[in-house]
């Protein structure tokens, strides 16, 4: 099987993408995967590091709103669209799926052009421009959120991770801990604020420091490359531990009972997934997605949601601390998380990719 991914620009394209070429290779080992991106985009660190090909196209950025840009657009995209029309002839492509960003418009338009079956993923619960165009072009439309509003929509979830989808948080949540140089009985708090960390979110669980030491909480604080926030060091009691990055997701969610978080389509699917209860901080900036991620989780009891300005150190203390304290509290709030996760979706979509490229190939011999 020749399958063709679009799913650049960021992480929460890329990753899904990713984590569905490693449920085709285990699933179809002689499957042959190329990932389309961008020289711009995370995909030409992330895509090579997990052993798959990319092939760059150019990246035509498309304007929200009606300016002097959009007038570049035509030109440029069309030489995008032959670019992808050219990466899906030369591996002769039996699909392509699209997860969205800017390089699924272009592939989206190529792969038609082409006559190439379509697959389409959407992540979050408002579709974005690529895969509004892209689910007119076909009928399998697959989605993360059971209301998203595009055409022949079938909720699947999101694809994690194998390590996220797999995770078994009980059973390695000692040897998390140590992992962190954290203590194996106290309560647990992981504070992050994705990639980049999250300045606001930083400043909050700083200062709330005194607060989690009096309650005998420790916390496990990933504050971003950029960030400094460090809490005055003090000498016995529960551990602030802070690192800048962490590259093992897996291990923090395990070593934790709690999170505080921002709410990305990514970190609410895989904070469900492993049973994370967490406090959602949405990013203040956009369209308001990120609540509508939490919102589920939320409402099913599995989170609190807190606007980003409301979050301070008194509201910790007064909502946060209380839950950390009560251990019967937190895991409820964790089963009704996992109730609401998804770790099959790699699999599930995997099989569906399988079954179009089948229906296309038995059309074709008919």
């Amino acid at each position: 099987m020749r399958v063709v991914l679009a799913g650049g620009g960021t992480a929460g394209h890329i990753e899904p993408a990713l984590a569905l070429a490693d449920a085709l290779r285990r699933a179809y080992p002689a499957t042959e995967v190329t990932c389309l991106g961008t020289e711009r985009g995370l995909e030409t660190r992330l895509v090579p590091a997990r052993g798959y090909e990319l092939a760059l196209i150019p990246a035509v950025p498309l304007p929200r709103t009606l300016t002097p840009q959009l007038l570049a657009v035509p030109g440029r995209l069309r030489g995008a669209i032959n670019a992808a029309a050219a990466v899906l002839d030369k591996v002769h492509a039996e699909v392509l799926v699209g997860f969205g960003g800017y390089v699924a418009t272009p592939a989206y338009l190529a792969a038609r052009k082409r006559k190439v079956p379509i697959v389409v993923h959407e992540a979050n619960p408002r579709p974005g421009l690529a895969n509004r165009l892209g689910s007119r072009f076909t009928e399998h439309v697959f989605v993360s959120h059971p209301d998203t509003p595009l055409p022949h929509a079938r909720f699947v979830g999101i694809p994690l991770r194998q390590e996220i989808s797999t995770l078994d948080r009980l059973a390695v949540g000692d040897k998390a801990r140590s992992y962190f140089g954290l203590l194996p009985d106290l309560p647990t708090l992981l504070v992050f604020g994705g990639s980049q960390g999250a300045r606001s979110l930083n400043r909050a669980a700083v200062a709330a420091a005194p607060a989690f030491r009096a309650a005998g909480v420790q916390v496990l604080h990933i504050v971003g490359p950029k960030n400094t926030e460090e809490p005055d060091p003090v000498v016995g009691g529960p551990q602030y531990v802070t690192i800048p990055y962490c590259d093992r997701m897996d291990l923090a969610y395990a070593a934790a009972d709690v999170a505080m978080c921002r709410a990305g389509a990514m970190t609410c699917a895989e904070l469900a997934a492993v049973g994370l209860p967490a406090v959602y901080v949405p990013l203040p900036i956009g369209n308001g997605e990120q609540r509508l991620n939490a919102e589920p989780i939320v409402a099913g009891g599995g989170g609190l949601l807190v606007d980003d300005a409301e979050l301070s150190p008194g509201w910790i203390a007064a909502n946060l601390v209380p839950i950390l304290s009560d251990a019967n509290r937190v895991a409820l709030m964790s089963e009704a998380a996992a109730r609401l996760g998804r770790r099959d979706a790699d699999a599930t979509l995997a099989r569906l990719v399988f079954d179009v490229v089948n229906a296309a190939r038995t059309q074709g011999h008919a």
